[in-house]
């Protein structure tokens, strides 16, 4: 208990005295068109959203997104134009919540995605309002995120605990909800983080396929993380970067050598002014999610150069017929359809919209300073 009480002062003092470099920039990181799309988004979640605060979707995670979306626009529960959205998406979520603590009403095999998205946007919106039922919802979330942790630090698809975790999605997502819940004031065991850390870099792969972190050609040669130590993609990659971020390992070698990846991809995106409202392939809203919050928290020149390319690609094809009932949504059919599958773009494409207001606890950008300093390699 001790080490957990430590561990939390080490962060908030952390947070409290490294403030986000970025926070004083502003002008450039917003257009015009860019404020009037994330308007037009926040518009159609509104009109879209059934009376119980879902999207035709059963999938917490998927309503969490619709709820993070108008939370990173500033938008709280039960205040503003977009209140009654909020309180009605984060009801739905805490409502469907089992006794167990597991944050998914859908297919068992989505168990550790749904609840670690869900528990990332509950900590945010405790962080911004300290309700007692949402915290209370979030850390029951937590308990079970510790106990369904795999020996090896990842963790499985479904809500249990085995010898080794399947991929780096399911310990990104689990990463995102505990930082979320440190920077709304809850304590987590030294003990899980260190684990995670261990399993993300385990996913990290250097270009000759060979790894060893021993290898001291690792750290001059070019690599980047995967989906399961071999499959490379664009998501991952980015995924591994905000994992390390969200543990304070922000001097980790991996990361540097990974943005280098990364800012390839991002500067190869091809203009495709489509208007009607798909994403592109290579920017879906699974690879938008993770890209945009890697490129925020590395900052510097990755932010001031490359988040400009990520908006404007996401602007050229938004659904935009005025008068249209489905004018200003976004939407990706590789894993969705219908309503879900607009929920999902709309969402993450204005999250990444609204991510230059910093109204979210967690892009407030504070450094988990003792933690990085124990546990770096």
């Amino acid at each position: 208990m001790l080490g957990r009480i430590v561990l939390f002062g080490l962060v908030i003092a952390g947070m409290l005295l490294h403030a986000n470099p970025l926070a004083a920039e502003g002008e450039w990181e917003t257009t015009p068109q860019g404020d009037a799309a994330l308007e037009k988004g926040l518009a159609w979640l509104a009109r879209n959203q059934g009376p119980e605060g879902n999207w035709e979707s059963n999938d917490l995670g998927l309503v969490a997104t619709g709820a993070l979306a108008f939370l990173s626009a500033g938008h709280m529960p039960g205040r503003g134009e977009y209140g009654e959205n909020v309180e009605r998406a984060i009801g739905y979520v805490v409502r469907n919540a089992k006794t167990s603590g597991l944050l998914n009403a859908a297919d068992p095999q989505r168990d550790m995605y749904n609840h670690g998205l869900s528990a990332f946007v509950l900590g945010q919106a405790y962080g911004m309002t300290s309700d007692a039922r949402v915290g209370g919802t979030l850390d029951r979330g937590l308990k079970l995120i510790y106990a369904t942790q795999a020996k090896d630090g990842g963790w499985d698809y479904q809500a249990r605990r085995l010898d080794r975790g399947h991929d780096l999605s399911l310990v990104v997502m689990q990463a995102k909800a505990i930082r979320s819940a440190v920077d709304s004031g809850f304590e987590v065991p030294p003990e899980v983080v260190r684990l995670a850390i261990a399993s993300v870099r385990e996913h990290y792969k250097p270009a000759n396929g060979v790894r060893d972190a021993n290898d001291p050609r690792h750290r001059t040669g070019p690599g980047t993380f995967t989906y399961d130590g071999q499959r490379e993609t664009t998501a991952m990659a980015a995924a591994g970067v905000v994992c390390l971020q969200e543990f304070g390992q922000y001097d980790d070698w991996r990361i540097a050598k990974t943005m280098d990846e990364l800012r390839k991809q991002v500067i190869g995106l091809r203009a495709d002014p489509r208007t009607d409202g798909q994403l592109p392939q290579q920017l879906d809203p699974y690879t938008l999610y993770y890209v945009c919050q890697a490129l925020y928290q590395v900052g510097g020149k990755d932010w001031r150069e490359l988040y400009p390319v990520l908006r404007e690609r996401v602007l050229e094809c938004q659904f935009r017929r005025p008068g249209d009932p489905d004018d200003g949504h976004w939407t990706s059919n590789r894993w969705l359809h219908g309503k879900p599958a607009k929920l999902y773009g709309t969402s993450v494409a204005c999250f990444m919209l609204a991510i230059p207001n910093r109204y979210l606890p967690i892009l407030q950008e504070g450094k988990i300073e003792g933690l990085g300093e124990s546990l770096r390699e």
